[in-house]
C-alpha cells in the first residue's frame, strides 16, 4: 500500500476525506497507551493542531525520554527501514518527520482494518 502524501496535514487530510479520522485517533490513543505515554488531544481540534500536539509529544520524548521513545515506535510498528530517510538537521525537524512516519503507520493500521474487515 502507497500513501501518496507529503506530510502530516496531508496525511490527516486524507484520512478525513476518507472517514478515517475517528478511527485514526482511536488507534494512536490506543498505541500511546499501550506505550505508557500520556497523551492528551481534545476531541474537537483542528487538524494542524492535531499534529502539532503529537509533534511536541514526540519531541519531548526525544529530548528527555529518549527509551519511552523508542518502546512508543516499536508499539506502533514503525518500519526501520523509514528512519534511514529521515534528514537529521535539527531536533524539531526530525520530530516532524517521526511524526509523520507515525501517522502513516497508523493510517495503515486502520486502513488495513477497515478494508478486510
Amino acid at each position: 500500500m502507497r500513501i501518496n502524501v507529503n506530510n502530516s496535514t496531508e496525511l490527516l487530510q486524507l484520512t478525513k476525506e476518507q472517514k478515517l479520522l475517528g478511527q485514526l485517533q482511536k488507534q494512536i490513543k490506543k498505541d500511546f497507551i499501550s506505550a505508557n505515554v500520556p497523551l492528551q488531544i481534545p476531541t474537537d481540534v483542528e487538524l494542524k493542531a492535531y499534529v502539532s500536539i503529537i509533534m511536541e509529544k514526540v519531541y519531548v520524548l526525544l529530548m528527555e525520554r529518549f527509551p519511552d521513545y523508542l518502546n512508543l515506535l516499536y508499539v506502533i510498528d514503525v518500519p526501520e527501514r523509514d528512519f534511514k530517510h529521515i534528514k537529521i538537521t535539527d531536533t524539531v525537524e526530525v520530530a516532524a518527520q517521526v511524526t509523520f512516519l507515525i501517522l502513516k503507520r497508523e493510517y495503515q493500521k486502520v486502513w488495513y482494518k477497515n478494508t478486510y474487515q
